[in-house]
């Protein structure tokens, strides 16, 4: 079984989550690689007199059909997700994305940060449902590809306000909506709720996509049979474990859990992650942005925990790259027995 998004069969039902400052090129790839069937662009500003920053070029449809510069596998579907609350800057905005090759066009309205909602953008609009609606009419309007939303269940637990918006989403045109499990004013905090996302599922007839709180297998299979969502998206789970998109699709297709990787197949996945990272950002960014996720693969075991310090300190990519080499490459047998058990 799989998901459709307008005229594309994306293949699989497990979607990895935009991420401001993580899902990259280099990310995207990685994570279709291990089979998310989709895989959405960092937040890119509708206001194109920010577009001259190489951080907003970094997002825009054509580096990610150039790989980034990486030399990284291109994912097949680009989606590319906007910022904004002025329909016509955002209707602009996603004609310059989709001009530039973008297969999809995301809106977030689920960004629950501060600095973004104290623009009125991202989860603070959806406290005005006329002008979402608006918006969603004239993003429909400007681009011939399809249009798809990701949503929070509210501004806060006072107003769960998901289902309307999905039916104003519909109603306009829009191809999906992604719905994750918390309110604007929840942020990250408690645990995600799906029975606003199963109210969304109920009424309406576009794909709906669950998010929040998905970091197993057997969480993926749970929130798809209590919700009846179409698909699941996994956002922080991927941070330091792109593979577990293999295990929740094997999970899905044949009901068992996929063997572990091997320590050495890991080994080979991050020191291959941070060649496409410093490809696509350069020696001094480089560095800077495989932090975050060399800090993240530190947590596999108690060892690489013990060099977590080491690595962050490495201040250019030879010595980062040697020490990460040292530290995840060395694998016994003992080792790949131990993780497959």
């Amino acid at each position: 079984m799989s998901l459709s998004i307008g005229p594309y069969a994306l293949g699989g039902r497990v979607l990895l989550a935009p991420m401001a400052g993580v899902t990259d090129p280099p990310f995207r790839a990685l994570c279709t690689q291990f089979g998310a069937a989709l895989a959405c662009g960092e937040m890119l500003s509708a206001d194109q007199s920010l577009w001259r920053s190489p951080k907003s070029r970094r997002r825009m449809a054509a580096s990610a059909h150039a790989g980034g510069g990486s030399g990284a596998a291109v994912p097949q579907t680009v989606a590319v997700q906007l910022a904004g609350s002025d329909p016509a800057q955002l209707a602009e905005a996603a004609r310059r994305q989709a001009g530039e090759g973008a297969d999809i066009i995301d809106l977030n309205l689920g960004c629950p940060a501060k600095k973004v909602c104290d623009k009125l953008c991202g989860s603070a609009l959806l406290a005005d449902e006329v002008l979402v609606e608006r918006i969603f009419a004239a993003l429909v309007r400007a681009v011939d590809v399809p249009v798809t939303v990701k949503i929070r269940t509210g501004p806060d637990p006072s107003r769960r306000n998901a289902t309307h918006i999905a039916q104003l989403a519909e109603r306009a045109g829009v191809a999906a909506i992604a719905v994750h499990g918390r309110t604007r004013a929840d942020r990250f905090n408690g645990q995600a709720e799906y029975d606003s996302i199963r109210a969304v599922k109920r009424a309406v007839r576009i794909p709906v996509i669950a998010n929040g709180d998905i970091g197993t297998p057997a969480q993926a299979a749970a929130v798809l049979e209590h919700t009846g969502a179409d698909a699941v998206m996994i956002g922080r789970a991927a941070l330091g474990a792109p593979w577990i998109f293999r295990e929740v699709n094997s999970f899905l297709d044949a009901k068992k859990i996929s063997p572990p990787l091997l320590r050495a197949s890991i080994a080979t996945i991050i020191l291959q992650h941070l060649e496409s990272l410093y490809a696509f950002y350069g020696e001094y960014t480089g560095v800077r942005m495989a932090r975050k996720h060399l800090a993240r693969y530190c947590e596999l075991r108690s060892e690489t925990r013990a060099a977590r310090s080491g690595l962050l300190a490495a201040d250019d990519t030879a010595s980062q790259f040697a020490l990460a080499r040292q530290v995840f490459g060395v694998a016994t047998a003992a080792d790949d027995e131990e993780l497959q058990r």
